[in-house]
């Protein structure tokens, strides 16, 4: 299974750049996870004036150049993680937050090509059979 996690930190856990340690650690974390197919992409994100949100309601689209939200909602990077069960998913979730602080992890399982929103057979799935 796959799953997109999130990584917010707590805005008062992190104040200017981090540290060569800071930074040597979640190397090697990153590294690791890679080296043993859990992590299948990660990243960081810039800082959210970079950003822009854009939003439809009827016909209509706003675009609200960043930054946009409050400080606590702000995702300071995210991962793709390939592991057997949600469960560890958590336990991959424990080991990041050990190395990158204060913050939490939002852990979302991908949609597979057979998944839908509705329940009723996918498209691609239909079409394969």
């Amino acid at each position: 299974m796959q799953f997109l996690t999130f990584y917010t930190p707590n805005p008062s856990a992190h104040q200017g750049a981090p540290s060569k340690e800071y930074m040597d650690q979640m190397n090697r974390l990153i590294e690791e996870s890679m080296k043993s197919g859990e992590l299948v992409a990660t990243g960081g994100l810039t800082p959210l004036h970079q950003g822009a949100r854009v939003v439809q309601s009827g016909d209509k689209v706003t675009i609200t150049d960043g930054p946009y939200i409050e400080s606590t909602e702000i995702i300071g990077g995210f991962a793709i993680l390939e592991l057997p069960s949600k469960e560890a998913a958590v336990e991959s979730s424990k080991r990041f937050l050990k190395v990158a602080g204060d913050g939490q992890v939002t852990i979302r399982p991908l949609m597979n090509p057979d998944d839908t929103c509705t329940g009723e057979p996918a498209v691609a799935a239909q079409s394969a059979r």
